[in-house]
């Protein structure tokens, strides 16, 4: 008789227990014939976070087998822990994003800090040694106290594990919007660099070969865990909170350093991080992919209390945990290794040539699922979308008051800086962070060379919801656009695709229409998807968040010494390249003005986006470029009260445009700060005016002119967030 007590496999089956955890009954059949016989209480919790769609992808498969996966530069991509990009000298990048939206709408503290933590161990498993974090954040208007709470609790939580571990943040954006209230979105990117023949994989081969758990000991945190961030967001989500993990990143930064020692043990077969699904995933996957199966003895599992049953332990999110297949025989070198960091660890199993995935405690079968169908066999659905009618009508913005319409987006909390927020993260530990957040993607020094990895995180939601198709190309170019300008090549990308629920056919149709942009943007762009993370069932109280696809990407820059005079003078011609239409869809005026997205017409020309690319690119290389920038939400007129607020320069401007034109967001546009002399040989490149070292910041069209204080225009920008932070209800 089992010393746990837990329901007869009578009692799930009569009951509909399976419901609870995640399956349906289709689901439960399935389980029930790939077995032979009705699953016990442990098996049927394996299969319902194996088979969630956090963990199998069973709504999105057939639109991520759209995006390129291979190219020029590709180590590996998706399927392991995260991807592996050339860059050169045998050295690779590696890097991942992936979502904690659910447990940070409940707990954003620790669901921030968990994130951060899950992202840096999917980096550390691959070999990796991370030199860089970025983040991408969603919340409600800062006008709600409950979104005040949610932001500060997230920033407090990505800073004090990131610092905690001594990672540098240096890059990320944050978006706020109501469609967010209560459905906080929280996507983490780490980077890591590694040499060729370091890299590791999830997998667990050599028959006999031992299993090793390392890291926290097992508690009950974190239990269906896969399961709670595959369902929307209710009333009871607060009941939820014990599925949410605790993060140390004391013993995650031991735990890494830990890691990146083992990898350079020649007896090391796999390594895999316990991320979603914990114990259960980790093992399960590494047995698949070594096409062996597995024997754990749960007995041997270091538990932070006793009683911990064979579901909990499989179940456990427990933090700051590694699950390894060694070698025969060398297990005391890796347990002496652990122990030497101030580690728990154990040999808690082995591999087997029966294909079977099998646990027990103290000799009681608890287990005995075969290894293929758990891995492969989750059901994967295609359901139907449907279009919706909406009003397509072109907004007017003939009479706007340009001051009034300048003074409310430059201090929106969307556009407005960052500062607030991100100098609560370190951003130059480990001393090699080149250019640091405020305007540009990140730069990142490979510290030993003259190269460095750029990076970039970007996603928007306005625009895919605006036009899908044309939206989910727009925020590959946005992060194309990042890179180059700061002088990188683009090299391949990540992807964290946050939605609503996909059982609903307007939110099924934004899926297929923004993904089929985002992979043609791949293509043309040449920045295959080499790892990625989804999160449906973005949804609160019946209403969706908007489509979010987020695109991590990263770039090389194979010498830097650009970059040692890559910084605006007062005297220095500015310059606009690309031309400004009249294009409001999903823009900050169309928010600001009219609130609702209007689902006005927008294209985007990507064949000419690879063309200014490398013009631009060259340009900057050469050292011909003191700034470039890419031209953003809220326009023109706002991107250059940006640099000007960044920088503390003066700008005199005169352009052509009408007054709405200034807050276009037409798509592909660059501002280029020339050097002195410099050959200006960019295609559709205009002068629109100079940089000064007087405090006045003016943009003139041939009806009005924004004229501020460099001084004021600062404060506003710099101060929009504290200010609505600090306010009281």
């Amino acid at each position: 008789m089992s010393k746990f007590i837990e329901p007869s496999v009578e009692e799930i089956k009569l009951e509909q227990l399976y419901k609870d955890m995640g399956l349906s009954d289709s689901e439960y059949e399935h389980v029930c014939e790939i077995l032979g016989r009705e699953p016990n209480f442990t098996e049927v919790g394996i299969f319902s976070v194996m088979w969630s769609e956090h963990c199998s992808y069973k709504h999105s498969k057939p639109f991520l087998k759209q995006f390129p996966t291979t190219g020029e530069h590709v180590l590996m991509g998706p399927g392991e822990g995260a991807g592996v990009v050339d860059i050169g000298d045998n050295q690779a990048v590696v890097f991942k994003v992936e979502s904690h939206n659910h447990p940070s709408a409940v707990e954003p503290y620790q669901g921030a800090a968990t994130g951060v933590g899950g992202i840096i161990r999917d980096i550390v498993s691959i070999g990796a040694r991370p030199i860089n974090l970025l983040n991408s954040l969603r919340f409600g208007e800062l006008t709600e106290k409950q979104n005040r709470r949610l932001l500060r609790g997230v920033v407090a939580g990505i800073g004090g594990y990131g610092n905690c571990i001594g990672i540098p943040t240096t890059a990320g954006e944050i978006e706020f919007d109501n469609r967010y209230d209560g459905n906080p979105l929280v996507n983490a990117m780490c980077v890591g660099i590694i040499d060729h023949d370091m890299v590791q994989k999830g997998t667990a081969k050599g028959i006999g070969n031992s299993v090793i758990y390392v890291g926290l000991k097992t508690g009950r945190d974190g239990i269906h865990g896969a399961t709670f961030a595959s369902e929307e967001l209710s009333e009871d989500s607060e009941s939820k909170r014990p599925s949410v993990q605790i993060g140390d990143p004391f013993v995650g930064k031991k735990l890494m350093e830990a890691t990146l020692e083992a990898i350079t043990f020649d007896e090391l077969v796999g390594i895999q991080d316990m991320g979603a699904a914990g114990l259960t995933s980790s093992s399960s996957e590494m047995a698949a992919k070594g096409g062996n199966g597995l024997h754990l003895r749960l007995e041997q599992v270091p538990t932070r209390e006793q009683g911990i049953s064979p579901y909990e332990m499989m179940l456990s999110e427990t933090q700051e945990r590694m699950l390894l297949v060694v070698e025969k025989g060398t297990e005391q070198k890796f347990l002496d290794l652990f122990d030497k960091h101030e580690l728990d660890s154990a040999v808690i199993g082995e591999v087997t040539d029966t294909d079977r995935f099998v646990l027990t405690y103290e000799d009681e079968v608890y287990a005995d699922i075969p290894v293929e169908p758990l891995a492969d066999e989750a059901p994967v659905y295609i359901l139907e979308g449907e279009h919706i009618d909406y009003n397509t009508s072109t907004n007017d913005y003939s009479d706007i008051d340009v001051d009034e319409v300048f003074n409310k987006l430059i201090a929106h909390p969307t556009i407005a800086s960052k500062h607030y927020l991100y100098e609560q993260y370190d951003q130059q530990v480990g001393a090699n962070t080149i250019v640091k957040p405020g305007l540009q993607a990140s730069v990142v020094r490979v510290e030993g060379t003259s190269k460095a990895i750029a990076s970039t995180i970007d996603g928007e939601a306005r625009y895919v919801f605006n036009q899908p198709y044309e939206g989910g190309k727009m925020v590959v170019a946005e992060a194309y656009r990042n890179l180059i300008a700061v002088g990188a090549t683009p090299l391949a990308m990540t992807d964290c695709l946050n939605y609503g629920s996909p059982e609903k056919k307007e939110i099924y149709q934004q899926l297929i229409d923004s993904t089929k942009g985002m992979a043609e943007a791949c293509e043309i762009l040449q920045t295959p998807v080499v790892s990625g993370n989804v999160s449906l069932y973005n949804e609160t109280k019946g209403t969706s968040i908007f489509p979010t696809p987020v695109v991590g990407m990263v770039g090389l820059i194979e010498d830097i010494d650009y970059l040692n005079d890559f910084t605006p003078k007062a005297g220095q011609a500015i310059y606009v390249v690309g031309d400004t239409g009249n294009d409001f869809g999903g823009s900050q005026i169309e928010k600001l003005i009219y609130n609702e997205v209007n689902h006005e017409s927008e294209v985007i020309d990507l064949s000419e986006e690879v063309a200014k690319g490398e013009e631009i690119k060259q340009f900057i290389r050469t050292g011909q470029a003191a700034h470039v920038q890419t031209v953003g939400k809220g326009g023109l007129a706002i991107t250059l009260a940006k640099i000007s607020a960044h920088y503390n320069l003066g700008i005199a401007a005169q352009i052509a445009l009408t007054e709405s034109q200034l807050f276009s967001e037409t798509q592909g546009r660059y501002i280029v700060v020339a050097k002195e002399g410099a050959e200006i040989n960019l295609t559709n490149a205009v002068k629109i005016g100079h940089l000064t070292e007087d405090e006045t910041f003016e943009v003139t069209t041939d009806k009005v002119t924004i004229q501020r204080k460099v001084s004021e225009l600062k404060a506003q920008w710099e101060g929009a967030i504290s200010q609505c932070m600090t306010s009281t209800d």
